[in-house]
């Protein structure tokens, strides 16, 4: 067995697969898995995206995060005082009336890490030559892909902002002008040049070049503010995970500045202490909402500060802070409401080695701001409040996330590698995916499978699956339960490899957004 992937897509799975067979480990199956991510999830990631990686080494180094998220612009030139963003409502479809507010345009637009990540994660762990990686994904974008039917619901949803502008009308239109269907062929040969450009000049082609420019200009005429200077200042941030225990394993995940890692070890450390009945009993539904709602209470207005000074993991994870946690749990503190940041697309990967490597990146909803001529399609995280309240406004400082790349580890080496998409809902459901695992042994497609909890004060979403005598007494023990006829993209969209007794693996991708696991024999 040479190693397993799973992805948002199962091209972008394939895509990671063909390069465990050509000897690659799991960090260039990652690396490729992203680059074909961005032709076959084009919506949610891209080279206008930013994102984090997760590496643990087989062969007992530490565990590294690789921090490649977005960026404050403004370096040489402030950000025009007057720039305007675009207010766009997006529904989530299917059996809810849930929408979300996302602000868009040139405004919206911070500087991209995408590709100076993977080029970093590529050069201190990859294995096989730097444009080999690129092949599958330019190939995708030069021959077009069929636009599946989680796509096409995906098209729906964000369809105001990917045919915001001209250049979007353009590439993401049918030949009578309306928005693609499944079955349509989508192709994308101006961002497969792009990826060219990448494999024979690595990302300096973006960040120094002739892309660097068209970037800038495009923002520039729209009044947003990213700089030449922003480009060219632009560096990967390596950074120690953040640990804690759950079930006699090691759960390691993405660190501070980014919000995500941490809650999900502070829920986990919760969820060990209160966590009562079987999956999907009443009273597993109760503990997830409890400790979701304790994980929206420590977001106070003192919590983005501290993401950025320091020290919060070590106070929060505490015997104390984890004490104070579960007595506010007993107490029925009550929830505070919290802002919803957009799309992400995750990769998981294990080799025959023992590597793991997690990897998440987006573009969140995307700005609608798509550079002429390259498929560039630019990330809007400044018009993300949850990623800028309270946060830096120096231009270069990172923004904050909540998407978190994450390895369980056991005695011998990794158990589970997981990450999801989401927005607030992914680190509610990476955490019951680990759950569903570790605490219930379900194997790694059923715990992805089992219908979610997510918590949107006074809210608490339910989604399809659930048995309805379990939400009865859920609601009886005082809950306002949402019902949700079927599973949702809403509930996030997670990747994993599980690694079973005796080294085997197993793969699965989340159905809620077309994902797919494959294991290379």
């Amino acid at each position: 067995m040479k190693g397993a992937v799973a992805a948002g897509h199962r091209l972008t799975a394939e895509a990671g697969a063909r390069v465990l067979e050509e000897g690659g480990n799991a960090v260039d199956a990652c690396v490729a898995a992203s680059f074909a991510a961005w032709v076959a999830e084009s919506p949610l990631t891209g080279p206008g995206a930013g994102g984090f990686a997760l590496i643990l080494p087989g062969d007992g180094r530490a565990a590294r995060v690789a921090d490649f998220f977005v960026s404050t612009p403004g370096l040489g030139r402030p950000v025009p005082p007057d720039a305007e963003m675009h207010a766009i409502d997006v529904g989530f479809g299917g059996d809810s009336e849930t929408t979300q507010v996302f602000r868009i345009g040139e405004a919206s637009c911070a500087v991209p890490g995408a590709a100076a990540g993977l080029e970093s994660v590529h050069a201190i762990y990859g294995r096989l030559p730097w444009n080999e990686l690129l092949q599958p994904a330019i190939e995708l974008a030069r021959a077009g892909l069929e636009v599946t039917r989680e796509q096409a619901h995906l098209h729906a949803i964000l369809d105001l902002i990917l045919r915001h502008a001209d250049e979007g009308r353009r590439i993401y239109s049918r030949d009578d002008g309306t928005r693609m269907v499944p079955g349509d062929c989508l192709r994308l040969a101006e961002l497969g040049g792009t990826l060219e450009q990448i494999a024979e000049e690595g990302a300096a082609a973006l960040y120094r070049g002739e892309l660097a420019t068209a970037i800038v200009r495009t923002v520039e005429d729209g009044g947003g503010g990213i700089t030449k200077e922003d480009l060219a200042a632009y560096r990967v941030a390596w950074r120690r995970p953040v640990r804690a225990r759950f079930r006699g394993y090691e759960v390691v995940s993405n660190p501070p500045p980014s919000s995500g890692g941490i809650l999900i070890a502070y829920g986990l450390a919760l969820l060990e202490r209160v966590s009562r009945g079987g999956p999907g009993s009443a009273e597993a539904i109760g503990s997830l909402a409890e400790v979701m709602r304790e994980q929206t209470r420590v977001r106070d207005g003192s919590f983005t500060t501290a993401l950025h000074r320091g020290g919060l993991a070590r106070r929060l994870l505490s015997e104390e802070g984890i004490a104070a946690g579960v007595a506010r749990i007993e107490a029925s503190a009550p929830g505070v409401p919290e802002p919803a940041p957009a799309g992400t697309t995750h990769v998981s990967a294990v080799d025959s080695a023992g590597n793991a490597a997690s990897l998440s990146s987006s573009t969140g909803s995307g700005s609608g701001v798509i550079v002429p001529g390259t498929g560039i399609h630019l990330n809007n995280m400044l018009g993300e409040y949850d990623l800028v309240a309270g946060g830096p406004a120096t231009p270069g400082k990172r923004l904050t996330s909540m998407m978190a790349p994450t390895v369980v580890v056991g005695d011998d080496g990794p158990r589970l590698v997981v990450g999801s998409a989401g927005s607030v809902r992914l680190r509610g459901a990476i955490m019951q995916v680990i759950a569903n695992v570790v605490e219930h042994g379900l194997g790694v497609a059923d715990a992805i499978d089992f219908p979610r909890v997510h918590v949107d004060e006074p809210h608490v979403h339910c989604e399809g699956g659930f048995d309805e005598a379990a939400l009865a007494r859920v609601e009886a023990a005082g809950y306002d339960v949402i019902r949700w006829r079927r599973r949702n993209l809403f509930f996030g969209g997670t990747n994993a490899v599980e690694v079973l007794p005796g080294g085997t693996l197993a793969a699965a991708g989340d159905a809620r957004r077309g994902g797919a696991g494959v294991v290379v024999e």
